[in-house]
């Protein structure tokens, strides 16, 4: 028997689940950054890494105003946050050297989105053979990296493009 190791969805599974609370407003009014797992603040917008991601390296670039629709962003939130996606992007290229990205929004539960009320955008990197059998077969996805090594490596690289 094989076992896959994963301790890091047991805190997910066992934390409690707080109602009417809204991550993209909390985490930024917190100060403690590398506790948030916020990587970049702008003037209208931010970036944060999943807590439970997808691939190592899954950031969410949102907007700090609660809004859970895209098309009501402001012209303002809108450039903000794609120019966050774009720079995202390209020091994910840098450090991670993906062979592609997933760069999406799920609006509205039915759409899959984990938070409905605010806006955000997924950005994963993806590799060839990333993919395997484990999510078809057991519903499971294998993080090979742990969440604060790589925030460590993306955070200095992404203020640093702010700065050029």
């Amino acid at each position: 028997m094989e076992r896959l190791w994963a301790p890091w969805r047991m805190e997910y599974i066992k934390a409690p689940k707080k109602m009417g609370e809204c991550i993209f407003c909390t985490k930024p009014r917190d100060k403690d950054d590398e506790k948030n797992l916020i990587l970049m603040r702008g003037k209208l917008a931010f970036v944060i890494m999943n807590l439970y991601p997808y691939n190592p390296g899954h950031l969410m670039v949102a907007p700090y105003r609660h809004v859970g629709e895209f098309e009501k962003m402001r012209e303002g939130e809108l450039l903000e946050v794609l120019r966050y996606v774009r720079r995202s992007m390209n020091v994910l290229k840098e450090v991670m050297n993906p062979h592609g990205f997933n760069i999406g929004v799920n609006q509205g539960k039915i759409a899959g989105a984990g938070i409905v009320d605010h806006v955000h955008i997924h950005v994963v990197p993806r590799w060839s053979g990333d993919t395997n059998f484990m999510p078809v077969i057991f519903d499971t996805k294998v993080v090979v990296e742990e969440i604060n090594r790589t925030y460590a490596k993306l955070r200095d690289q992404l203020t640093s493009k702010i700065k050029k």
